[in-house]
């Protein structure tokens, strides 16, 4: 049956889940494995710093199998808004860097609903939600991060994607890498961060029911491919972190993370592209 997607504002006017809080002891044993993960050549242990983005890999929520939906993503969830069929997109986020996480001690996470609003989009409306993470450590406040997520109403049928099937132009930014994406790289990254959305691992499934050409690749990991360009090419610790995501990236698409530091040194602007120029993702980054 075919849901309408309109009046979703009807599904959240009530909805106002509670804030909840985790403690976790911030193991070197997660950011080793990230840094296995993404070929970085980067040796953490207790008493470190942990790297800006490097959190996303820590506070891992794990819902039974039998609780995922179709899509592999939990059925239901604390900060998940109760609109039918529904379906989730990560547009982007904020950090603010008060002080690094420390690997060693405890962390504690607390996380709220700071914000939602039902907007008119292409293919109807869509909810949008804001959700405010803050990581202290010692007493004192570490982190903060807001996400800003995307749902809507799955209306039955998939939405076709056109993948960029041109070479990339000629490198034009001071910063830049060319990462290659394969299956066992999605795969362990899903592993990392908890996410058994089947659009990174379950080839028919991403094409068939979601329309996509090919596996996608997740978007917090281009975000991390940002942040670390900034990270390895600056001494300066990153204080501000800003972040969109625009356009999917498909398994095997050529892509270049670059960036444009500014003459004072003081920030860069950086993006994921692929042939043509075609943006994925963008980030500002300011150091300390």
């Amino acid at each position: 049956m075919s849901l309408s997607v309109d009046g979703l504002d009807q599904y959240v006017q009530d909805w106002h889940p509670d804030p909840v809080s985790d403690t976790e002891l911030l193991s070197a044993r997660p950011a080793a494995a990230l840094a296995a993960t993404l070929d970085l050549d980067c040796e953490l242990d207790v008493g470190d710093a942990l790297p800006a983005m490097w959190h996303s890999v820590y506070f891992a929520e794990w819902s039974p199998t039998s609780a995922l939906g179709a899509d592999g993503h939990p059925g239901e969830g604390r900060f998940m808004p109760p609109i039918p069929n529904r379906r989730r997109m990560f547009a982007g986020g904020r950090l603010v860097v008060h002080e690094p996480l420390v690997l060693g001690r405890e962390a504690t996470r607390r996380a709220e609903v700071v914000s939602t609003a039902v907007k008119n989009g292409k293919t109807g409306q869509l909810l949008f939600v804001t959700v405010r993470y803050e990581y202290s450590q010692d007493g004192q406040p570490r982190l903060t991060e807001e996400h800003d997520l995307v749902y809507r109403s799955d209306t039955g049928s998939s939405t076709p994607f056109t993948r960029v099937d041109e070479a990339l132009s000629a490198r034009s930014a001071p910063w830049a890498v060319e990462p290659t994406t394969h299956p066992a790289l999605l795969f362990r990254f899903s592993a990392l961060t908890s996410n058994a959305h089947r659009i990174h691992y379950d080839t028919e499934y991403a094409r068939e029911v979601e329309g996509f050409p090919a596996l996608v690749v997740h978007g917090p990991l281009l975000v991390l491919y940002m942040a670390e360009l900034a990270r390895i090419n600056c001494p300066r610790p990153l204080q501000r972190f800003r972040y969109r995501l625009m356009k999917p990236v498909f398994l095997g698409d050529a892509i270049r993370v670059q960036g444009d530091p500014a003459v004072d040194g003081d920030s860069v602007e950086l993006s994921v592209v692929s042939g043509a120029g075609t943006i994925h993702a963008s980030a500002q980054a300011d150091y300390a």
